[in-house]
């Protein structure tokens, strides 16, 4: 795995058991945190109790207002606020054709997995199946990315003056901060927002503390999954390609709250699905520190492996 110079750290979710402030003051970072909370939306501005939070660890924070800030670009950038609606379309619509075809292929393993006969005719047809899956996740990523693309060469996003104006906003403030603390919330719209100003290339090199939905987001690939939802099919998947600030690994917010962790073939599909990016559960009190070198998990992070289990994480060299 590449390393890293610089600390990013994955931690549990934040709302009943908050590990933040422990977490920065292991890294001995002393300086303001910059926070990240667009994927509150509307709620963005609601950080008082993260801020205190932090305040009682020794941290100033400044919320650097990625939402807030969108609007008022669009507002600014009419042209540029009608290409984003009609994109966010375009990509919704992909996504309902991709879980169509997800669907039957899914069935297909899953029905392939608990048929019985013989092995030596059977194991390599589970495998094919599962590889159709995989191509098919692959296939989706590099739609989503060449529709994005487009969409930002069409509107030279780059270039225009609105969202020069507040990108320049942002830079002054993470130069005040010391490191960038990315909350959760709506994991599509935080993703969006951290995109606008720079995503990966604007974090890159800088110290990351992440939970939840910004957990996901700092990975390679931003992938949906809940065992049990109110609505629709339950199949775990792919949104889109994430920030790429760490590798090889697959964070999963929330697992034994959304995942059958108990169901060996469930886990197993899991794991050598999205293999080789190790899934790692992340739910209360954990923590993963990504630093040069590896990573290394704290006792609240597991593992699923392609053997159905869920192990402690451990430490990858």
């Amino acid at each position: 795995m590449p390393s890293r110079a610089v600390p990013l750290v994955l931690l549990g979710p934040q709302r009943f058991t908050r590990t933040l402030g422990e977490a920065v003051r292991a890294t001995g970072i002393a300086g303001p945190l910059a926070l990240v909370t667009a994927g509150w939306q509307e709620r963005e501005g609601e950080d008082e109790v993260l801020r205190e939070h932090l305040a009682a660890a020794g941290c100033a924070a400044e919320n650097l207002r990625l939402y807030e800030r969108t609007e008022e670009l669009f507002e600014a950038d009419p042209e540029l606020a009608a290409a984003h609606r009609e994109r966010q379309e375009r990509l919704r619509h992909l996504q309902e054709l991709y879980r169509l075809r997800l669907a039957h292929l899914k069935a297909a393993v899953r029905e392939l997995d608990l048929r019985e006969g013989p092995p030596e005719l059977l194991a390599p047809e589970r495998r094919h199946a599962l590889e159709a899956v995989r191509a098919l996740d692959a296939h989706h990523l590099r739609r989503v990315r060449a529709l994005r693309r487009a969409t930002d060469e069409a509107t030279g996003l780059r270039r225009r003056p609105a969202l020069l104006r507040q990108a320049a906003g942002v830079r002054r403030a993470l130069e005040r901060a010391a490191g960038v603390a990315i909350a959760g919330g709506h994991v599509a719209v935080l993703l969006n927002r951290l995109r606008l100003f720079g995503g990966g290339r604007l974090l890159r090199g800088r110290p990351l503390f992440a939970w939840s939905a910004g957990a996901m987001v700092v990975a390679e690939r931003v992938v949906l999954f809940h065992d049990h939802p109110p609505q629709q099919s339950g199949d775990a998947e792919l949104l889109d390609a994430g920030l790429g600030l760490c590798h090889g690994i697959l964070p999963l917010p929330h697992a034994r709250r959304r995942l059958r962790l108990g169901d060996p073939r469930r886990v197993a599909l899991f794991a050598e699905r999205f293999a080789p990016a190790a899934a790692l559960a992340l739910d209360d009190g954990a923590r993963l520190v990504v630093a040069e070198g590896g990573w290394r998990a704290g006792p609240g992070v597991f593992r699923l492996t392609p053997a159905g289990r869920v192990e402690p994480a451990g430490e990858l060299p």
